[in-house]
């Protein structure tokens, strides 16, 4: 893994301040929670009457979805690699089709 996107770095650490499974996570983010707002949902030391957020995350998941979890879990990381394999699959592509472009454009010998 080369580098974590501005975009998930919020999730990583949000997942690792409350403590969060890859499931857990990746509920959250298919219900489009905001991972910087878990601190007011998980404050029940102060506010005993909530449910603690991992509670929280699965009752809103099985209203949302009707299941308990998701299908295929994958971890932050398994998206980070696999985005960066399309990425380089796209880029062999492009330059597969401009070297066959350029091969095909040139004057036969």
């Amino acid at each position: 893994m080369k580098r974590i996107p501005l975009k998930l770095q919020p999730w990583f650490d949000a997942r690792q301040r409350f403590k969060l499974t890859h499931a857990e996570v990746q509920m959250a983010r298919e219900l489009g929670m905001n991972p910087k707002q878990f601190g007011g949902l998980a404050n029940t030391r102060q506010e005993p009457w909530k449910v603690p957020l991992r509670e929280f995350i699965a009752n809103c998941y099985r209203k949302s979805f009707g299941r308990e979890a998701p299908q295929d879990v994958r971890s932050l990381e398994e998206m980070i690699t696999a985005d960066q394999d399309r990425r380089a699959r796209k880029l062999e592509k492009k330059a597969q089709a401009l070297a066959d472009y350029g091969a095909s454009d040139a004057p036969p010998p």
